[in-house]
Parts: C-alpha cells; sequence; structure tokens
C-alpha cells in the first residue's frame, strides 16, 4: 500500500516566519498609536505597563486638517491613476499595432525618459506653475504624475499587447471596425491585466509621493505633507504619526485588494473573450 505523500514542514515554517517579520512593523505602529508615547519610549513590546488609549487618535483628528488631507490624497492618486491607466493603453496600442514614420525612434526616446531623474523638472515646472498661477492647484502636480508615469506605463501595457491575438485585430477590420473602435471594443475589454498593474503602481506612487506635494501645495496637502507636520521638530509625537501612518496606509491596501482579482482573471483573458 502506497504511503500517503506529506510534504516537508520547513517551508511552512519559512514562509511563517518571514510573514511574522514583515507584520511585526504593522502591530508596532498599532501598538504606538493605542498607548501613551511615554510607555512606548522603551520600545513598543515592552508591556510592563499597558495603558489602552485613544488620545493619540482624537488629539490627531482634532489638532491636524487629516480629513482634508485625506480626500486631497484621494483626489491627486485617483485622477491621476485614472489618467495613466485611459492613456497608457492608447500608447501601447499605437506602438503595439500601428505603423508610423519613427515609431521604432520614438519608443526608444519614451523607454529612455526611464532613466531622466525627476528632480531636474522640478525648477522648471515650479517656474512654470507660478507664472500660470497654478501652484497650491492639485493639478500643479496631477499633471507632472501622468506624464512621469508614460514611460513605465506604455511600456508595460505594449508588453502584454504584444502578444495579444492578432487574428481578433484583423478580425475586427475585416468587420469594418477602425482602430478607435478596435481599440474600445476589442482590445481594452481584454488588457485589464496590465491596466491593474498600471493603476496600482500608479496610485501606490502618487499616494505616497512628498516631494512634488511639498514644493506645489500650500494649503491642498495630502497626507504625505500632513505627517513631516505631525512630527514635530523637537517632540517626535510618535503615537500621533503612528495614527496618521495608519490611516495613510489603509486606502493604497483597500485600492489594491480590489485590483488583484483583475490579475487572477486576466491570467487566462488572453483569447479575446470579454470576463
Amino acid at each position: 500500500m502506497n504511503e500517503i505523500y506529506k510534504p516537508p514542514l520547513w517551508p511552512m515554517l519559512l514562509i511563517a516566519t518571514v510573514s511574522l517579520i514583515w507584520i511585526l512593523p504593522l502591530i508596532g505602529i498599532v501598538m504606538t498609536s493605542i498607548r501613551p508615547e511615554g510607555e512606548t519610549l522603551k520600545g513598543w513590546w515592552n508591556i510592563e505597563q499597558f495603558t489602552l488609549t485613544l488620545e493619540a487618535w482624537r488629539e490627531v483628528w482634532v489638532n491636524y486638517p487629516l480629513w482634508d488631507a485625506l480626500w486631497n490624497s484621494i483626489k491627486i492618486a485617483g485622477i491621476s491613476s485614472l489618467g495613466s491607466i485611459l492613456l497608457a493603453p492608447m500608447g501601447a496600442y499605437a506602438y503595439a499595432f500601428l505603423n508610423f514614420p519613427g515609431k521604432k525612434v520614438s519608443f526608444l526616446l519614451l523607454i529612455n525618459a526611464f532613466v531622466v531623474p525627476n528632480q531636474i523638472l522640478i525648477i522648471p515646472l515650479f517656474t512654470l506653475w507660478r507664472n500660470i498661477g497654478l501652484i497650491d492647484n492639485i493639478f500643479s502636480v496631477i499633471i507632472p504624475f501622468v506624464a512621469l508615469s508614460m514611460a513605465w506605463a506604455v511600456f508595460l501595457v505594449r508588453n502584454y499587447l504584444v502578444d495579444f491575438p492578432r487574428s481578433l485585430i484583423d478580425a475586427a477590420h475585416i468587420d469594418g471596425c477602425g482602430h478607435v473602435r478596435t481599440f474600445w471594443s476589442v482590445v481594452l475589454p481584454n488588457a485589464m491585466t496590465p491596466m491593474a498593474a498600471v493603476g496600482i503602481l500608479q496610485f501606490m506612487w502618487t499616494w505616497n509621493s512628498l516631494m512634488l506635494p511639498m514644493l506645489f501645495l500650500r494649503e491642498n496637502i495630502p497626507l504625505p505633507v500632513l505627517l513631516t507636520k505631525i512630527k514635530g521638530t523637537y517632540e517626535p509625537n510618535w503615537d500621533q504619526v503612528a495614527v496618521a501612518t495608519i490611516i495613510t496606509s489603509i486606502v493604497p491596501l483597500l485600492i489594491f485588494l480590489y485590483f488583484q482579482k483583475y490579475f487572477a482573471a486576466g491570467a487566462s483573458n488572453q483569447s479575446g473573450q470579454k470576463g
């Protein structure tokens, strides 16, 4: 009689150990946010004296415009991600299926935008936004966010479309569809996987970005900029910083949980069938 195969135990132990290492900082942030700051100075893991309090949560909501900063972050990251999700597939479709003069050269120039440091754009952008009165307007950061994402977003979606069934494109053209109709009706519904990847990566980048919002925004500040204000110069306010960090992390987590379903669905959606 054949013995039932039992997988080795060490892979599970290794995965559990790595998972614990990854989750420890999160536990530390939560513990810091619900205890007085004096109790966590020797380490959040020190539970010789443990006092449960939500005072830090109250102080953050009362003393800082947390809701306004949260709403500004949602607007900036949401519009920037939507812009990249809509524009990147259009450029990728052109580079994957259209033939036009300078296609290879322009694509190489687009890829070379990867190596351009974002910092060199700060002074020209600041001068431009100041001259046209766009300082302290959320579009002063949304426009650069979308523009700077085009290089990697178009490259990512284009690599996905290279393996797209060409027969579906030809069939659409035979049925009388132009490139616009083919893009919207055939290609786009079957490109949810790269679009989800672009949306997640763009949202994470813009949500956590600090440099451009700090330079271009004064009143309409997002959460990362508010975090720098909560952390005082002489008093760290670690308990309040922990509260703001938790709030800042909730929305990206929800966005990731929502979009990740498209990765599993998109892996089997290359046949041209709408999912």
